[in-house]
């Protein structure tokens, strides 16, 4: 048992606003959704400017996004409701609530891929070049919206006394924590990570640009070992994990995507062999040199 905390001044506490950002009448903006909304648009954005930068025409990108969130939403709500079925059985009208939280980026990924995998197919594109362009973006988009979850008050680790400690309103927390008020803020932690790995990645690019070679698909390898080693790590305060018996499944998923990650890596960089793809990537045309006659 932690030792009581005081109460901090309200100008000191760190505590959510609310989830709701305006309320006018039957219309109502939240932070959850006005979140979402800003990664999809900023990753877009992003992933056409590193495109352009490749030598790869800017609107398969825009095309990619659309199929992206049609895929990559409605899978992370699934794989949510699936693994917190008990909550939804007595009122499926809830299922479809997704702008009250409840979504699992694992889900995204999956769906995101499937889709992705599929668009590439039937335009002839290689995946994992589309790949290397989406990941810098998508790992942006999970730090932006982790801050979802601390407008919600959810998706909060263990009761801590460190000075960061976030406060949770009773209503929010689990049950057998009704009488601590403070936990760690992993939302913020791992907003913090995906933010480094969103570094990591982005200067792998841009040495890239400037003769460091990078096979096709690097970025998004390094991407799925670098997040699910944060994630691993920071899932194991959290208090609300999705379950399956004992195991919590986002563990068990980013051990999976370290696998995955570090055997393409040493399929890439070992065996020097290329990813198996649906098309072959495109290649940046030769600068063209002028030959001045006299």
């Amino acid at each position: 048992m932690l030792p009581a905390i005081p109460d901090l001044p309200l100008a000191w506490q760190f505590a959510s606003p609310g989830p709701i950002l305006v309320q006018i009448g039957p219309l109502t903006l939240r932070w959850y959704g006005l979140l979402i909304a800003s990664a999809v648009l900023i990753g877009v954005t992003l992933s056409q400017y590193l495109a352009k930068r490749r030598h790869v025409n800017p609107d398969i990108i825009g095309d990619v996004a659309i199929w992206l969130v049609v895929g990559a939403i409605p899978a992370a709500r699934l794989y949510y409701v699936l693994f917190e079925w008990s909550n939804y059985a007595n009122n499926p009208g809830k299922i479809f609530a997704i702008w009250e939280g409840g979504i699992a980026i694992h889900g995204a990924i999956i769906g995101g891929v499937i889709a992705t995998l599929i668009f590439c197919r039937l335009r002839k594109i290689s995946f994992w070049q589309v790949a290397d362009l989406i990941a810098p973006s998508l790992i942006l988009g999970q730090a932006i919206g982790r801050w979802g979850n601390f407008f919600n008050s959810e998706a909060f680790g263990s009761p801590t006394n460190l000075p960061w400690k976030l406060y949770i309103p009773p209503s929010n927390r689990p049950p057998g924590y009704g009488n601590f008020e403070y936990f760690h803020p992993t939302f913020l932690y791992e907003s913090l990570w995906n933010l480094m790995v969103f570094g990591l990645l982005m200067y792998l690019f841009f040495r890239s640009l400037q003769g460091l070679r990078l096979k096709t698909g690097t970025l998004f390898l390094t991407y799925m070992v670098a997040y699910s080693l944060g994630r691993f790590w920071i899932e194991g305060l959290r208090t609300d994990s999705l379950m399956l018996g004992p195991l919590r499944m986002a563990q068990m998923v980013s051990l999976v995507g370290v696998g995955i990650g570090l055997l393409g890596l040493a399929w890439l960089y070992i065996y020097r062999r290329s990813l198996p793809d649906v098309a072959p990537p495109v290649t940046a045309p030769e600068p063209r040199i002028e030959v001045s006659k006299r």
